[in-house]
């Protein structure tokens, strides 16, 4: 059986001589992901994944900071700067009703509620209150669509489709 593997995060740097690296996150769920105890997979390159296990978690700025047990030493997780940390499928959590891994809504495609094709979903944004989904157009700039109850009408994973409603100046270029 194949393993689907998702991003959790890139590590950038190590921070100060205990083995601690920097990490900026790809996930929603950061304090879950990186609870001590968890199991993470670090890949570097062509070689095959190494399994390791949370010791600790802090933030510090816009990075998540994590130790893992056995690797207590800066020179034991130098080699790990610019790997990515990753987990296989069997390790994501089932979501409430209306919330969705980006790798679910990533590759949809926008429609309006009249059926014509905006485009696909090519990036989402996390900037606070409500994330904004990035939509590819065929012709012209992207649009950004927030994702929001008024806007956003069904999110169909299965068929890959959104069908959003349009509000006034959403689409304006």
């Amino acid at each position: 059986m194949v393993v689907k593997w998702f991003n959790v995060g890139k590590i950038v740097n190590t921070h100060g001589i205990r083995g601690e690296v920097r990490v900026i996150s790809r996930t929603d769920f950061a304090q879950e992901r990186y609870k001590i105890g968890n199991v993470l997979y670090i890949f570097m390159g062509s070689e095959p994944p190494i399994e390791v296990k949370v010791a600790s978690h802090r933030v510090h700025k816009s990075f998540d900071l994590l130790t893992f047990e056995g690797y207590d030493n800066i020179n034991l997780v130098e080699k790990f700067k610019g790997a990515m940390i990753k987990v296989p499928e069997s390790q994501l959590q089932p979501l409430d009703e209306g919330e969705y891994y980006f790798h679910e809504i990533i590759g949809c495609t926008v429609v309006t509620e009249d059926g014509e094709t905006i485009g696909e979903v090519k990036e989402i944004l996390t900037p606070g209150a409500n994330d904004v989904w990035v939509v590819k157009r065929k012709k012209g700039g992207d649009v950004f669509i927030p994702y929001i109850t008024d806007v956003v009408k069904q999110v169909d994973v299965e068929n890959k489709t959104i069908t959003i409603h349009v509000m006034e100046g959403l689409l304006d270029e």
